[in-house]
Parts: C-alpha cells; sequence; structure tokens
C-alpha cells in the first residue's frame, strides 16, 4: 500500500484514542522488526494510516515515539507478578525480561534507544517517563508489598534492590557487552536478596 493511500485511510472520524494506540502499535513493530532508526514518522504515518501532522502534536520526536511504543509492547509481558512468594516472583520477572531482550528481539533496539537518549534529550525524557520510572515503580510496588509482608526487612532499601537487579542486565547489555540468559535471573535475585556475606551459623 503507498504512503499517500495509507493516509487518506487513516483521515477519518476514527477516536483520537484509536489513532493514538494504533501509532504506538505500529511504531513498536517497526522497532522491533528494524531498529530505532527506521522509526520515522512518515514510515510509522505509513503503516498507521494516519497523518505526519498528527504525530507532530503527540511527540516530539520519533525517538520520543519509539521510546513510548517500546513501553506499550513490552508492558503486558512484564508485568510483574504477586504469587505472595517475592523471589520466586522476582526471579520470574527478570527471566521474562532477560528473554524479552534475548529471544524475542528486543535486544538492539534497547540498546539503540538508551544510546540515542544520550543525545536526544526528548527521547530521554520519554525513556524515562514513559518506560524506566513506570517499570521501576512497578518493581518497588512488589517489594514493598513483601516488605509489609515480612519478607523482606523493614529497613531494607526498595530502590536499591531494583537497580541491582535490572542495573546488573543493563550493564551487562550495554556496558561489557557480555552474553547473558534467562539463566542469570535465579543468581541476580539470590545475591540481591540475601548478599554476599557469609551466613550466620
Amino acid at each position: 500500500m503507498s504512503e499517500t493511500a495509507a493516509v487518506r485511510r487513516g483521515r477519518g472520524r476514527r477516536p483520537a484514542a484509536e489513532v493514538r494506540a494504533g501509532a504506538l502499535e505500529a511504531a513498536g513493530r517497526i522497532l522491533l522488526r528494524d531498529g530505532m532508526p527506521a522509526v520515522t514518522f512518515e514510515r510509522v504515518a505509513t503503516e498507521a494510516g494516519c497523518s505526519k501532522t498528527t504525530l507532530y502534536k503527540w511527540w516530539p520526536s520519533p525517538g520520543a515515539l519509539a521510546a513510548e511504543a517500546y513501553f506499550t509492547h513490552s508492558r503486558q509481558l512484564l508485568e510483574f507478578p504477586d504469587t505472595g512468594d517475592i523471589r520466586a516472583d522476582l526471579i520470574t520477572q527478570l527471566e521474562a525480561f532477560v528473554r524479552w531482550l534475548k529471544e524475542s528481539g528486543a535486544q538492539a533496539p534497547v540498546s539503540q534507544l538508551v544510546g540515542a537518549a544520550q543525545l536526544d534529550p526528548d527521547l530521554a525524557a520519554a525513556w524515562s517517563q514513559s518506560y524506566a520510572i513506570p517499570r521501576r515503580d512497578l518493581a518497588v510496588e512488589r517489594l514493598r508489598i513483601a516488605q509489609r509482608q515480612g519478607q523482606l526487612r523493614e529497613d531494607a532499601d526498595l530502590h536499591v534492590i531494583v537497580d541491582q537487579l535490572w542495573g546488573a542486565c543493563y550493564h551487562r547489555l550495554l556496558v561489557l557487552k557480555v552474553d547473558f540468559d534467562a539463566s542469570i535471573a535465579e543468581r541476580l535475585v539470590d545475591q540481591a536478596l540475601y548478599g554476599a556475606a557469609p551466613r550466620e551459623a
């Protein structure tokens, strides 16, 4: 389908929420399939059946759109479980995150998004507000529930636990650039929950 045809198809009286959701869906597909450089307003408008003017109204840059699209695509997959066992739930969630990166094609787009965010203030703000902070808040809230249930110490720093777990994955992905897989999840969780000090007799 040509770009003109796609844009014409989108010019109707569709509710704004539907048009916006379609744009995010299209941007997410492009991002995961072809990488961040492929996420342009022109291409997203073509695939979503809307106008570039509409996209400019909602996102200050293609990078900001890509960041929100990434969160939209990953949100359901990376929902935090609550089985009542914080160790098991952390392992399950962290395994899902690593598989999303390593097996579902998200590794390259995430690396590109984080790298580009260092030079694009709009993308940096969108990545933080649309993905990083909401994801962190979900993890902290699950840890807070466990803390209230007595599964974690009252003085445990929940934000530091989150940084230890997901920060370790980003460190390997973006800084060390070494291979890893979902088997790392259990070791990371046990390290964060129990530490490296010798256990008391």
